[in-house]
């Protein structure tokens, strides 16, 4: 059987500008598995929207995107962290905008950890959850270690998290030592998007950003396909906001833990749009700037 390619994926990889890549894995899921078929399932469903975007006047059609396709399906987190960074390194050099779907939040880390180390690079972790433990039932590659992995990879200052509502007592007493700086949802719900995103983006500091999104920081009320549903989220208007406003430093973006066997499809579409919306708002950027500026 032919598996699903991301709608409007027609260019080459050399001639692309933006590159989809799936990490069908989650060995590391906790509660309800299932996230391992995201990233086939996001591809299926970006096909029902339309190519052409109104708020832009961009024709995804003329957009140089291309499908990798998935990774292999690794055995262990640890294999799949190395896989997974040997295929994103080379695309992070020839400065490839990467969109990855998992997968368990597990396949986050190793994406930024193939970006080169002498880049300005912040994150925008997206999720419910903290998942800044050091290890989790063993494993320091458990999607519940995510955050603490790009840590130690880019510094306690170059990672913010958004839309927390669940922190475990180990997290909370590691990071008041250590320091990564989050925001809960309802910060978010009291104080506005626009507000908190400010806020995080100045505390970062960096020329470029990379967006790693748990579908689970939305609020199950809007995509409750995901292993650990956590009530209080953000909104999907809160994401786009978050991605529309940042577009002009964005660098690449993740989502991960859609789990299509708990889903109508809802959850998959709404991946699929905040996927697509990424591409049109940095396209946007893009051609104002010019090629000569990028």
């Amino acid at each position: 059987m032919q598996l699903p390619t991301f709608a409007d994926a027609n260019a080459s990889l050399k001639e692309a500008r933006y590159v989809v890549l799936g990490v069908p894995f989650d060995r590391t899921t906790s509660f309800r598995p299932g996230a391992r078929f995201g990233p086939d399932a996001i591809r299926q469903h970006s096909w029902n929207f339309e190519t052409y975007n109104f708020e832009t006047g961009i024709d995804l059609a003329d957009v140089p995107i291309h499908d990798l396709g998935n990774t292999e399906e690794y055995g262990s987190a640890e294999d799949m962290a190395k896989g997974v960074r040997e295929v994103v390194a080379p695309l992070w050099e020839e400065e490839k905008f990467l969109i990855t779907f998992g997968g368990d939040h597990a396949c986050a880390a190793p994406v930024v950890e193939g970006a080169p180390r002498n880049e300005s690079l912040g994150v925008l972790y997206l999720d419910a959850h903290l998942d800044f433990r050091e290890s989790y039932l063993g494993d320091r590659r458990s999607h519940a270690c995510s955050a603490r992995r790009m840590v130690d990879r880019l510094g306690a200052s170059k990672v913010v998290v958004l839309g927390v509502r669940s922190i475990g007592r180990d997290e909370k007493e590691d990071n008041d030592k250590i320091g990564m700086r989050f925001f809960s949802s309802f910060d978010l719900h009291r104080d506005g998007i626009q507000m908190v995103l400010s806020k995080a983006v100045e505390l970062l500091g960096t020329e470029k950003i990379y967006i790693s999104l748990d579908i689970d920081g939305i609020d199950p009320a809007y995509a409750p396909a995901t292993g650990t549903p956590e009530p209080f989220g953000m909104s999907p208007f809160d994401v786009k906001h978050i991605i529309d406003a940042t577009a002009d430093r964005l660098v690449g973006l993740d989502i991960m833990e859609v789990s299509p066997p708990w889903d109508q499809g809802n959850t998959s579409a709404l991946a699929a749009r905040l996927a697509r919306e990424a591409i049109l708002r940095v396209e946007a950027h893009h051609q104002k700037l010019g090629p000569a500026r990028r």
